[in-house]
């Protein structure tokens, strides 16, 4: 292919500070990329990368730069961004190094903005927090309390504080004065870590809140490390509101939302920007999944808005892009984009909708290109194949759902490593592939008969039809063709990290403050 353009880290940076539209992707995997990053990188693996992209960086003739560490990924991800129709991709002058020694601040972890962001905010407006030692000693005391876990509800159910009630972060505002009604009853919010519990401890008292609020400092992480027990499977979740605490809570928010300088819209002006071809204009949905599956705005995002302030660069990978957020009550997103715009971006709140305008119905569903052709065959098939030997299956999931369960035999292989993997995996006479669904494997039946020479086949829907057909499955780390860098195992999920793995995590949270002084192209503010 003919040379491809370099962006230099200059050129980046000043591009961040004029608030121009930039689209820096990592394309390595998760790990490798929290191993070290500029500030505003968004990963998107090459491993990945057709079935992100149109929705992570949808117009395409934005100015996207890729980049790696030297490993010729960034190389092969600019000819498939080319293959797909974006127009100017460029790479990074010297890669991640070059950035380094061009002066560039590299940052650790994953969703660093949302958490250099929480820091800042604690930093400057002194958000009250207990630690867990507090809020045990309230607990054992039947003291007037509410803990409200501002996290997911499938992080709150792996463990949370005992008497905890699942409250995602977007929902306190408007849930908060239906759990707590009394306006002397504490409430205490809590997350794995730090940020969303600051987060949210600072949105109620940026809504004029009447109860005293604390964040659980150091989120469960601290309540681990003060020797204190979790609970697990817990099942508490907010009530529906009553519609005079919604239509306070919509006031307070508006009114927070108006502190923030966040822009107003409506239906005709969203209309114009989606049609704008030289702006990025991002429309997110930030109720919760329920809400949005039984009615939405045609061509909306579901991104509940705890979350998308948490991990704004996993879904708005274009810094300086506009962001445009919908509800139905008022409160979730105004209340989520005067955090967005307080992180720098601008964002608007769509005004005066009719419930005629939610008319589209279901899960949000990624835009993809149109899937390559691929020979199929059944998961009885497969299994009679298997029972007759000469067939290898490469499974190309997620590694923790490999982990968990697969194929008897099956090879776990990363896309983006395919020839290191097939290395290792015996050679067969034909090769069948799967992952979940098959989508992602389906895009390596031609990489892997050009590598192969063999037959290469697709498992019809995947591994989720051979659980269907109730055939054979095992569990672990059997058959690793590939290492397991596509996840990074952040320290403050699961229930069996090392205690040193969780303090340091915390100690790099409180220097996120003095990181973003030095990057200086943050562009946040605090109200």
């Amino acid at each position: 292919m003919s040379t491809v353009s370099t962006r230099s880290f200059a050129q980046i940076r000043q591009a961040l500070l004029d608030r121009e539209e930039v689209a820096l992707v990592d394309v390595r995997e998760e790990a490798p990329f929290a191993q070290g990053h500029p500030l505003f990188a968004a990963n998107i693996s090459l491993s990945k990368l057709e079935l992100e992209v149109y929705s992570r960086i949808p117009r395409r003739d934005t100015q996207v730069t890729l980049y790696d560490n030297g490993e010729g990924l960034a190389e092969r991800a600019t000819e498939r961004l080319v293959a797909l129709g974006y127009t100017r991709v460029s790479l990074l002058e010297g890669g991640l190094e070059g950035w380094r020694q061009a002066g560039g601040e590299l940052f650790i972890d994953v969703n660093v903005p949302s958490k250099a962001f929480g820091e800042l905010v604690e930093n400057q407006r002194h958000t009250p927090s207990l630690a867990a030692e507090e809020v045990q000693a309230l607990l054992d005391n039947e003291a007037d309390v509410v803990v409200l876990d501002a996290r997911r509800f499938d992080e709150y159910q792996t463990m949370s504080i005992p008497t905890g009630i699942s409250v995602p972060g977007a929902e306190l505002v408007l849930r908060a004065r239906e759990l707590a009604p009394d306006p002397a009853t504490r409430i205490i919010v809590n997350c794995a870590g730090r940020t969303r519990s600051i987060i949210g401890t600072q949105s109620l008292i940026n809504a004029g809140v009447a109860n005293p609020v604390s964040a659980l400092r150091n989120g469960t992480i601290g309540w681990t490390l003060a020797g204190q027990t979790l609970a697990h499977g817990q099942a508490r979740r907010f009530a529906p509101t009553a519609e005079e605490h919604r239509r306070s809570a919509a006031q307070q928010a508006r009114g927070v939302a108006d502190k923030a300088r966040v822009g107003r819209a409506t239906l005709d002006d969203l209309q114009r920007w989606q049609q704008d071809g030289a702006r990025t204009t991002y429309l997110f949905d930030v109720r919760t999944p329920e809400e949005f599956e039984a009615g939405h705005l045609p061509g909306a995002r579901s991104t509940p808005g705890g979350q998308l302030v948490q991990e704004t660069d996993h879904v708005a990978s274009v810094r300086g892009a506009r962001l445009v957020l919908v509800d139905d009550d008022g409160v979730r997103a105004n209340m989520s984009a005067s955090w967005l715009a307080q992180l720098g971006w601008e964002v608007f709140v769509l005004d005066e909708l009719q419930d005629a305008h939610f008319s589209a119905q279901g899960a949000w569903i990624a835009p993809v290109p149109a899937p390559p052709q691929a020979e199929l065959i059944s998961p009885p098939t497969l299994a009679d194949w298997l029972d007759h030997g000469d067939t290898v299956v490469l499974d190309f999931t997620a590694s923790a759902n490999y982990v968990k369960r697969h194929i008897p035999g099956a090879w776990w292989v990363l896309r983006a490593q395919l020839p290191e993997a097939l290395a290792k995996v015996p050679t067969a006479q034909r090769y069948v592939l799967t992952c979940g669904s098959s989508q992602l494997a389906r895009l390596a039946v031609a990489e892997v008969q050009a590598l192969t020479g063999r037959q290469v086949y697709l498992l019809h829907d995947g591994t989720a039809a051979w659980v269907a057909a109730q055939l054979p499955l095992e569990a672990g780390e059997s058959h690793l063709a590939s290492p397991r860098i596509d996840r990074y195992r952040r320290p403050y999920e699961g229930t069996d990290n090392p205690r040193e793995a969780m303090q340091a995590y915390l100690d790099w949270e409180f220097g996120l403050v003095e990181q973003l002084a030095r990057d200086a192209t943050h562009g946040f503010y605090v109200i």
